[in-house]
């Protein structure tokens, strides 16, 4: 009996024989005891006793006439006298003593009042804490009575505070302590799940609506102590996995809480989810606007807590953008590596991945790095071998699609609208000159030399390229400049460095009208249309990345229209890569 006593409730082996006892009528003799347990056990006696006192005392005075505003507060809320009994819900008279007398008479002493909580003391002597506030008693899982928690009513009241809780008390640690665990504690026990929400209303609205696992902070985070709490009411162990459901408001506040909560996850063997209604409604404004089956719903519509912390994350980009897509993994993957158990990290990547509609390899690699970078030296020497590959390709492929802000298939800017043009000259920074080595964009500066050192060869099918395939800013305001100046065959190279004012951009013409081609004897217009061509398949390549990105993160099911025509684009564009890439084998390249 003791054991269970002991698991059902949360509690010690000495607090569960004290408890049985207290309930059984048996005296018990302490034997050995340290000096003050004895003491300590009749204080926790009287200050339990003071609380039980209050609680029957507020709780007649919701009937009383002054408690007019405490009543319609309720009813506003639709609780009716039943639940208002049910949750033992009071009323602090206005007067600064009516408590103090009641307790007095009672035959509590005011040392214990003061210690309980319920009675502040002034130089003028005691008086009540709580004054023309509607209560909700706060009991431990025993019942006992060990706190208020107490919402302002009147506009004239001494404190601007919405609401006020017993101040911390040899009974009263808000650290560990859960609103509505005493009616809850053995639905949790049963059904293995428990839910927390944000207030006492929403306690009440998820019992009276059917959910009956429902308990919440008072005055408080979510913190370790009351996973604890809800640890032993679960029964949580490796074997045995239970649900703990989080519900929070959807704006900002909500996903910071979340974030919290996300941080202690680790410490449940069970699964942890988070509820959020679309409307960002509460329990119990959900309750009043739309009953009590959309509180049961709201709750089966739970979703694993690191997808809602990882949504919440991702959400803030604009996923349309390349850069922003690596942003979104770079810092989701912050959340992914903080994940204790390993075994998780796998999944949670793959879940990361179709968020973002990013590559799973790709994404595996940044977590990595975030590792490798949490971890401190030793962790990157050890993840070298195995992450160095797969990062060197996310950002190589990555970087290329994070330059490309000129995108002709979702913006449609052509080469006459250059106002990205070098950026640094607004203040940003210098875009790096462009290294010669770099193989993501030999095409690009193999292309700008054929149209500088063979113009006649390269004019007809140059005509055929768009800003859009130039990804680096460089050779991007290079294509421009022949544009604007005619094409290949109008401008010189002396024209051409005339006309750009940047001095790292006229070095880079230079080097482009004499650099050696990579081609075998004199190009012709054959080799240039393959370059050319094999230019333009790279921006097909993007392009496709990102439809399929977007497809990715698309519900087929609500958005069927779009995702019909996202994958149609994506068929035409897989058909042009193809016919693409044949053109350029066909010239060679």
């Amino acid at each position: 009996v003791i054991t269970f006593v002991q698991k059902v409730e949360g509690v010690g082996f000495t607090e569960a024989v004290e408890r049985l006892a207290g309930r059984f009528g048996v005296q018990l003799r302490y034997v050995d005891e340290a000096p003050g347990a004895r003491r300590d056990s009749g204080q926790r006696t009287r200050l339990v006793e003071a609380n039980r006192v209050a609680a029957q005392f507020y709780r007649r005075e919701l009937d009383s006439p002054d408690a007019t505003a405490a009543r319609q507060f309720l009813s506003s809320r639709s609780f009716d006298q039943d639940a208002a009994a049910t949750f033992g819900v009071g009323f602090a008279p206005r007067t600064g003593d009516a408590l103090l007398n009641h307790l007095r008479q009672s035959g509590v002493k005011d040392d214990d009042a003061v210690t309980a909580g319920l009675v502040a003391q002034s130089s003028r002597g005691p008086y009540d804490r709580f004054r023309g506030r509607l209560l909700w008693p706060i009991r431990e899982r025993s019942g006992d009575v060990v706190g208020f928690g107490a919402r302002r009513l009147f506009d004239d009241d001494r404190s601007d505070a919405k609401y006020l809780n017993t101040p911390e008390t040899p009974l009263y640690k808000k650290s560990s302590l859960l609103y509505g665990v005493d009616l809850a504690r053995k639905e949790i026990a049963r059904r293995s799940q428990a839910v927390v929400v944000e207030g006492y209303t929403d306690v009440m609205a998820c019992h009276l609506a059917g959910v009956k696992t429902a308990v919440a902070t008072c005055g408080t985070a979510f913190g370790e102590d009351h996973g604890r709490v809800l640890r032993r009411l679960l029964l949580d162990h490796d074997e045995f996995r239970g649900e703990v459901i989080f519900t929070f408001d959807g704006d900002e506040a909500g996903q910071k809480a979340a974030l919290r909560a996300f941080a202690g996850d680790q410490q449940f063997a069970g699964q942890t989810y988070v509820a959020v209604e679309p409307d960002g409604r509460d329990p119990c404004d959900l309750r009043l606007a739309q009953g009590d089956v959309a509180v049961r719903e709201l709750i089966a519509r739970r979703v694993p807590l690191y997808r809602f912390v990882l949504s919440s994350v991702v959400e803030r980009y604009d996923l349309d953008r390349a850069d922003s897509r690596i942003d979104a993994v770079r810092e989701a993957a912050r959340l992914v590596v903080s994940i204790r158990d390993k075994s998780k990290v796998d999944a949670f990547a793959r879940e990361l991945a179709g968020m973002v509609g990013a590559d799973i390899d790709d994404v595996r690699a940044e977590v990595r790095q975030a590792g490798q970078r949490r971890g401190g030296a030793a962790t990157r020497s050890r993840g070298a071998a195995s992450g160095g590959a797969g990062l060197d390709r996310f950002d190589q492929r990555d970087r290329l699609e994070q330059r490309e802000t000129l995108d002709r298939g979702e913006r449609g800017d052509g080469p006459d609208k250059l106002d990205h043009r070098l950026d640094h000259r607004a203040g940003g920074k210098a875009p790096d000159v462009p290294d010669p080595r770099e193989r993501r964009f030999s095409i690009e500066r193999d292309v700008l030399k054929l149209a500088l050192q063979h113009p006649k060869v390269t004019a007809e099918p140059f005509a055929e390229l768009e800003g859009a395939d130039f990804t680096h800013p460089y050779y991007r305001e290079i294509y421009v400049a022949l544009c604007d100046g005619g094409g290949p065959t109008k401008v010189t190279v002396e024209s051409l460095s005339a006309q750009v004012s940047d001095g790292a951009l006229r070095n880079t013409v230079s080097a482009l009208s004499v650099e050696p081609l990579h081609v075998s004897g004199e190009p012709d217009t054959r080799v240039a249309r393959a370059h050319v061509v094999r230019l333009r398949e790279l921006t097909a390549l993007r392009r496709i990345a990102q439809v399929k990105s977007r497809l990715q993160r698309m519900n087929p099911v609500t958005e069927t229209a779009d995702y019909n025509r996202m994958f149609g684009e994506l068929v035409a564009l897989e058909s042009h890569r193809r016919n693409l890439r044949e053109e350029a084998i066909g010239g060679g390249i």
